[in-house]
C-alpha cells in the first residue's frame, strides 16, 4: 500500500498497492517486460510525468472505451459524467473552470493541462489504485471504489478508510495531481518534502511492515521522488520476479504495479533519457535570425548545450539558460533557465535552421526542431550625387544598402572611367532609415577626393558584400572642377658652366612656398624651395603674398642640356611644369679659389675648393707651385658645405687642404686645378706666405 506523506496539517493518502497486478490486464509491449530492467531510483522520468498535455480528452475518452469494454453499469469511467467546481489557480495548479456533467476523460485532460501531470500518470494511478480502467472491476465499479478512485487522503493508519473531504471522482484526480505537484516545493510553498530529494540516496522501505527492511535507493528524478511520497515503498526481489502475479510477505506492489502498467499502455516511462525540448525561428532584421525555444536534459537540472546548424552545416553553439518560467511551471524540479535566445548573422535568401540538444549522461543529443526563415537578399541599392565645391576636389554623396545585410557597404566611385575613391556608406541617413526599417541610418555616402580641373564624369558603385547580385551602378554625373594645380614661369641663363634657374610659383590651395623641383635631361637635378622675395608676385596674387621667387644653381657638363622646373602640388590637383629651357654649355675649366697661410714653424698650408663643371660630382687634382718648381699635390675632397649651398649640382666634397715643409723667409705659392674635360688646368690663385 502506498502512502502520501504529507505536512502535518495535510491529508494522508492510501493507495490499494499490496496487491498483485490484475490479471486482467494484458500486456501492449511487443516484448516481454523483465524485472531486471526496473530502476528503483528513475521509475518514471520527469519529461514524460509532467507532460500535462500528453493526451487531450478525446485520446483519454478513446482509451478508456477500449480498455474499459462494454460498461456494466453507469460508474465505469469511459460512462461517468460528474459535475465539478471551479478552483483558483495556485503554486501548484492554474485555474479549473468547473461545469454540470463533465466526463471523466474531460475532467483527467482538464486536470493533467491545469496541473502540469500527464493524464498516462492519472490514468495508470486510477489503475493500480483501484482497477478503475482495466479489467472486469473497471467495467462496472462501485461507488466505494470512485469515492476513493486515486486513493488521496487513504492513509495505511486508516486501515482503508478516506477523509470524506476529498471523495469523489473530480476531487480524487485534483487533488492528487495537486499533491504530485506540491512534491517538488514550488516557488510559494514551504521546502516541506525532503524525505526522497533528488539527487541523493534514501533508504525506502519494501513494505509497511518496518520488520521487512529498507532498500537505499538513489532518487534520481522528481517523477521518482513523487511516486515514493504517493506510496513509500519499493518491490523486493520475490515482487520483480513474478511481476504480474505475488511476491512474498514483505513484497509491496504499488511502484511497481505502476511501472508494469504504464510500459504495458505507454510504452517505458524512463525512455526519455535524451534532452527534449523545442525550437522556433523568425527573420530578427535584414542578414538576422532569432532562434528561441527550450532544452532539458532529463539527467541534470543544469542548462545544457544548443548547437545549431544552417542548412546542415554547424553555425554556433549556445547554451539554453534564458529564462522560460513557462516551462520550469511545467517541469519544476528542472527550473525556469532553460530556454534558448541566439541571434545568427546569415546571408540573405531561404535558409533552414535546426536545434540539437547536446546529450549529458546516458543517451544521445536529439533533434529539438528545424524551422525555415527567408531573409531578404540581392545587390546593392541606393543613389548617388556629386558636385566640386572647391578648387580640384570632387564630392559625392548619396546612400546604398545590401539587402542582405545591416552593416554599411563599401562604395567605389570612377571619374573619366578610372579608380579615384573608395569609401563605407556609413554616414548618418535618418530619411534612408526610415525609408528602409531594420536597416538603421548609418547607409550615407559623403567622400571628397582631388581631381584634375576640368570637366569629369563621376560614377559611384555599390559594392555587394553578401548573398546574391552584383555591384551596383548608384549613379553617374558629370561634374566641372575649378583647376587647384600649381602655376606660375621660369627662365634659365648661363654663365659658364652654371645654369641659373629663376621663376615663380604659387599653389591656388596654400599661402606657403612650394617645393620646386629641378630636371636636366629628363633626371632630377636639383630640389629647391620657391620662397624668394618678388614683389611683382604679391602685387599681382596679394593673398598669396611676395615670397614664391625661384633662385637655383646648376652645374652642368659640356654639352647641350634641357632645364626643366616643376612645381610640386599641396592639397588638391597635381604637379605642375613651369617651364623647360635648352641651354650649351661650352667645355668649362675647373673653378674654385684658394689661400695660403703659414701654420707652423717650416710649413705652408694651402685651402680653398675647386670643381670640375663637366664633372661637378668628381673631386679634383691640385698642384701646389713656386715658380715653376711643384711643392705639393693633393686632391680637392675636403668638405666644404658653403661650396654646396652656392653650387648643389657640385655637392661639398671638394674643399682644399694641403701643408708641405717651406723654408724660413717669403714664399709666393700658386694652385692649379686639374682639369677633366672640355677645358684645361685652372689657376685658382697665387698668394704670399713668410714662413718662420
Amino acid at each position: 500500500m502506498k502512502k502520501f506523506m504529507a505536512m502535518l496539517a495535510a491529508v494522508a493518502v492510501v493507495s490499494a498497492g499490496l496487491v498483485g497486478f490484475s490479471a486482467a490486464v494484458s500486456p501492449d509491449r511487443a516484448e516481454a517486460l523483465s524485472g531486471a530492467e526496473f530502476d528503483p531510483g528513475f521509475i518514471i522520468s520527469d519529461a514524460v510525468f509532467f507532460n500535462g498535455r500528453a493526451m487531450d480528452e478525446a485520446k483519454v475518452q478513446s482509451f478508456l472505451e477500449q480498455r474499459i469494454g462494454a460498461c456494466t453499469n453507469s460508474n465505469c469511467l469511459s460512462a461517468k459524467r460528474v459535475d465539478t467546481t471551479s478552483r483558483k489557480a495556485d503554486a501548484m495548479c492554474g485555474a479549473y473552470q468547473g461545469a454540470s456533467g463533465e466526463r471523466v476523460s474531460r475532467i483527467i485532460a482538464k486536470v493533467g493541462a491545469a496541473c502540469g501531470v500527464n493524464p498516462q500518470v492519472l490514468l495508470v494511478t486510477l489503475q493500480k489504485e483501484q482497477s478503475l480502467v482495466s479489467g472486469q472491476i473497471a467495467k462496472g465499479p462501485s461507488d466505494a471504489r470512485l469515492e476513493r478512485a486515486m486513493g488521496y487522503a487513504c492513509p495505511d493508519s486508516a486501515n482503508g478508510g478516506c477523509d470524506p473531504t476529498y471523495a469523489g471522482v473530480y476531487n480524487q484526480l485534483y487533488r492528487a495531481a495537486w499533491q504530485f505537484k506540491r512534491y517538488a516545493n514550488p516557488a510559494g510553498t514551504s521546502a516541506y518534502f525532503t524525505q526522497y530529494r533528488p539527487g541523493a540516496t534514501h533508504p525506502v522501505l519494501y513494505s509497511p511492515n518496518a520488520a521487512c527492511g529498507t532498500k537505499s535507493v538513489y532518487v534520481r528524478n522528481q517523477a521518482t521522488a513523487n511516486l515514493y511520497y504517493y506510496t513509500p515503498y519499493t518491490p523486493n526481489t520475490a515482487a520483480l520476479s513474478n511481476l504480474r502475479g505475488t511476491g512474498d510477505a514483505c513484497s509491496a506492489y504499488g511502484n511497481r504495479n505502476f511501472w508494469v502498467y504504464f510500459n504495458d499502455w505507454f510504452g517505458t516511462p524512463t525512455g526519455q533519457i535524451d534532452p527534449f525540448g523545442g525550437m522556433d525561428v523568425r527573420t530578427a532584421g535584414p542578414g538576422k535570425v532569432a532562434v528561441g525555444g527550450w532544452a532539458i536534459d532529463p539527467d541534470t537540472k543544469n542548462p545544457i548545450s544548443v548547437h545549431l546548424y544552417v542548412d546542415g552545416a554547424p553555425k554556433a553553439a549556445v547554451t539554453a539558460s534564458a529564462s522560460r518560467p513557462d516551462v520550469g511551471a511545467v517541469y519544476p524540479d528542472k527550473g525556469s533557465n532553460h530556454g534558448i535566445s541566439a541571434t545568427l548573422a546569415l546571408s540573405g535568401g531561404r535558409h533552414q535552421v535546426c536545434a540539437y540538444g547536446i546529450n549529458v549522461g546516458p543517451g544521445s543529443n536529439s533533434l529539438l526542431g528545424c524551422g525555415t526563415v527567408t531573409l531578404p537578399t540581392g545587390a546593392p541599392f541606393g543613389g548617388m550625387d556629386a558636385t566640386s565645391k572647391g578648387k580640384g576636389s570632387i564630392t559625392v554623396g548619396g546612400w546604398s544598402i545590401d539587402p542582405d545585410t545591416t552593416a554599411p557597404t563599401r562604395v567605389d566611385v570612377y571619374v573619366d572611367g578610372k579608380g579615384a575613391a573608395s569609401t563605407t556608406a556609413n554616414a548618418s541617413r535618418p530619411d534612408v532609415g526610415r525609408a528602409w526599417k531594420g536597416y538603421g541610418d548609418a547607409h550615407g555616402i559623403a567622400t571628397t577626393f582631388a581631381a584634375a580641373g576640368g570637366t569629369h564624369q563621376v560614377c559611384a558603385y555599390g559594392i555587394n558584400a553578401a548573398g546574391s547580385g552584383g555591384n551596383t551602378l548608384l549613379g553617374c554625373q558629370t561634374v566641372k572642377v575649378a583647376d587647384s594645380s600649381p602655376f606660375g614661369g621660369m627662365d634659365v641663363s648661363l654663365s659658364g658652366s652654371t645654369a641659373t634657374v629663376r621663376g615663380w610659383t604659387i599653389d591656388p590651395d596654400t599661402a606657403k612656398p612650394l617645393r620646386v623641383d629641378l630636371y636636366v635631361d629628363g633626371k632630377g637635378a636639383a630640389s629647391t624651395t620657391a620662397n624668394v622675395r618678388r614683389p611683382d608676385v604679391g602685387r599681382a596674387y596679394p593673398s598669396a603674398g611676395p615670397d614664391h621667387g625661384i633662385t637655383a644653381a646648376l652645374s652642368l657638363a659640356a654639352g647641350r642640356h634641357q632645364v626643366c622646373a616643376y612645381a610640386i602640388n599641396v592639397g588638391a590637383g597635381q604637379n605642375a611644369l613651369l617651364g623647360c629651357q635648352t641651354v650649351t654649355v661650352t667645355g668649362a675649366s675647373p673653378v674654385g679659389g684658394m689661400d695660403v697661410s703659414s701654420r707652423s714653424a717650416g710649413t705652408a698650408t694651402v685651402a680653398g675648393w675647386t670643381f670640375d663643371p663637366d664633372q661637378p660630382r668628381t673631386s679634383l687634382r691640385v698642384d701646389v707651385y713656386e715658380g715653376s718648381r711643384g711643392v705639393a699635390s693633393t686632391t680637392a675632397a675636403a668638405s666644404r658645405p658653403d661650396v654646396a649651398r652656392a653650387h648643389p649640382s657640385a655637392g661639398a666634397a671638394h674643399g682644399i687642404d694641403v701643408t708641405f715643409a717651406a723654408s724660413a723667409g717669403q714664399h709666393t705659392f700658386c694652385a692649379y686645378g686639374i682639369n677633366l674635360k672640355g677645358g684645361s688646368n685652372a689657376l685658382l690663385g697665387c698668394q704670399s706666405v713668410l714662413v718662420r
